[in-house]
This record gives structure tokens, sequence and C-alpha cells, in this order.
């Protein structure tokens, strides 16, 4: 069973192994002070996992165990992504095998 975020709830539960993502903010200024405007930003690749699926069915009729839960900050691939809006937010759609890793403070 998934777990619930208590600060940042979103209105759905994803299917099988797939993870719902916010992503973070594009930086605004680079390492060097260089201040970006909007059509030079890059989408982020990072996000903050918001829900997780209960995981893929497997053969023998159990579900595999995901690794990311909600809460972890993840980096995911730059095009494997679904786009979507809900509530008002701009969030991702992904399969857990398009999460490239976890991100460790």
């Amino acid at each position: 069973m998934a777990k619930k975020s208590k600060s940042k709830r979103i209105g759905l539960r994803p299917l099988d192994d797939r993870v719902v993502v916010e992503p973070l903010e594009a930086e605004e200024v680079t390492a060097g002070g260089i201040v970006l405007p909007d059509t030079a930003k890059e989408k982020p690749q990072r996000g903050t996992v918001l829900a997780v699926g209960p995981g893929k069915l497997l053969d023998n009729g159990q579900r595999g165990e995901l690794s990311v839960e909600v809460g972890d900050e993840v980096i995911y691939g730059k095009y494997s992504a679904s786009d979507v809006e809900v509530d008002g937010r701009e969030i991702k759609i992904l399969r857990e095998t398009d999460i490239l890793a976890k991100v460790i403070n």
C-alpha cells in the first residue's frame, strides 16, 4: 500500500509501477551568477515523489516492490515522463524504471 504525504496530497493513485513526481523549480541563476530568462531555463529533471503505485504485477501473481516512496527526491530521464496538470499543479507521471536515481542528503 502506498504511503500518503501529509504536506502535499494529490488526488491521484498511480497504477502498477508508476510514480507521480512534482518537478523542482528550474534554476533562475547559474553557478556563475548569470540570471536566466524563462526561455533559457532547462526543464528540471529532479522532483519529489508524491504518490507511488502498488508495484508491477509479476508472472506469479505477486506485486513487485518499488524502490521509491512518497517524499523521496529523484532524478528522472529528460523525456521519460507524461506531463499532467492536477489541481493547478504541474506534475509528471512516469514508470519506476524511468527514474535514474534517488537523491541522498
